[in-house]
């Protein structure tokens, strides 16, 4: 009798982070094994990870000589490392770990042939001068107005040569995540959703605070994002990797911007209290990179077979919010 073959692992990097860990986790639901990249310290550490199983776990800087050593068994890599902070300004730290090490992955993918689904960040879109459409064509005109931003808008690009040159993982897709928000984020500090923020709030001292409003088009907490679930996050880059997609680069929103007050209303109902909101201005080194209005123009998801509807702002509040409590 023939051996067995052993089964095959997803391979998560940023498997310890907000969305990484949320992937895992419907991973370990579904019965498949997951290899988890990130840094080791990250695993177990945090309150969000409560039940969640890290069976093998791979320290992000020693990740290609471990594929090179134990050479698994992959069937598909969903990468989600970054570092995701919008306020790093260090470039060389920016390309080492969002670009040159997210191109090290792919020629890897490209190398064993295993598909792969990327983050790639609605950053790249910058104060959305061209709209939100995610046409490839218009990636190399983007502006974004952060260093951030613009390592995820040069991994984009370079995806796109690659594809030119016929070297390309056999399905493969990334994905411009708008805001996402929803249970796991806690570890991320400033750089958790405004829903995470509200919360800690209201528990704290019965109030929100918002940014007001710089810009005499919009009113205070009237400023719109794309906010969505990381749920519905979760399903599109299940789907993507499932069904599969064939190629692209997508936007990942709801498709319908929403003002920052309906999000803290919701998360006021919620908790059964009357909203009170505090209008505090935006720091001033902040003004020039702030988004007023983002969102996502889905259609190009949908031509390629994603039909699921996202969860309403209220219902994917209310989902996270009694997850926390």
């Amino acid at each position: 009798m023939a051996p067995s073959q052993p089964q095959s692992s997803v391979l998560v990097t940023g498997a310890a982070g907000f969305i990484g860990s949320r992937i895992v986790e419907s991973c370990n639901e579904r019965g498949i094994p997951v290899i988890s990249v990130d840094k080791l310290a990250f695993f177990g550490t945090r309150s969000e990870h409560q039940g969640v199983q890290f069976c093998q776990t791979v320290d992000f800087e020693s990740l290609f000589p471990w594929l090179e050593a134990e050479k698994p068994h992959i069937s598909s890599i969903v990468h989600m490392g970054a570092c995701t902070d919008t306020f790093e300004l260090n470039e060389a730290y920016l390309k080492k770990v969002n670009l040159d090490f997210s191109q090290q992955l792919w020629n890897y993918a490209t190398e064993k042939q295993i598909p792969m689904v990327y983050a790639s960040s609605a950053a790249t879109y910058g104060e959305g001068e061209l709209g939100y459409d995610d046409d490839e064509g218009l990636i190399p005109r983007l502006k974004p107005l952060n260093p951030y931003g613009e390592s995820k808008r040069l991994f984009d690009l370079w995806v796109l040569e690659q594809e030119k040159k016929k070297l390309t993982p056999p399905n493969w897709a990334g994905f411009k995540f708008f805001n996402v928000y929803g249970f796991g984020e806690r570890h991320k500090g400033r750089m958790a959703s405004v829903v995470l923020h509200a919360f800690d709030q209201i528990r704290k001292d019965g109030k929100v605070k918002l940014f007001r409003s710089h810009n005499p088009k919009f009113e205070d907490g009237y400023q719109c994002r794309d906010f969505i679930s990381v749920s519905d996050v979760v399903n599109v880059l299940e789907f993507a990797i499932e069904r599969p997609i064939r190629r692209g680069i997508y936007n990942l929103g709801t498709g319908k911007a929403r003002p920052f007050v309906d999000l803290v209303h919701a998360v006021f109902k919620t908790l059964g209290q009357e909203s009170h909101i505090e209008y505090i201005d935006t720091p001033a080194a902040l003004r020039e990179r702030y988004q007023y209005f983002t969102e996502a123009k889905m259609d190009r998801l949908k031509q390629a077979g994603y039909s699921e509807n996202f969860l309403s702002l209220e219902a994917g509040v209310e989902e996270y919010v009694r997850r926390l409590l």
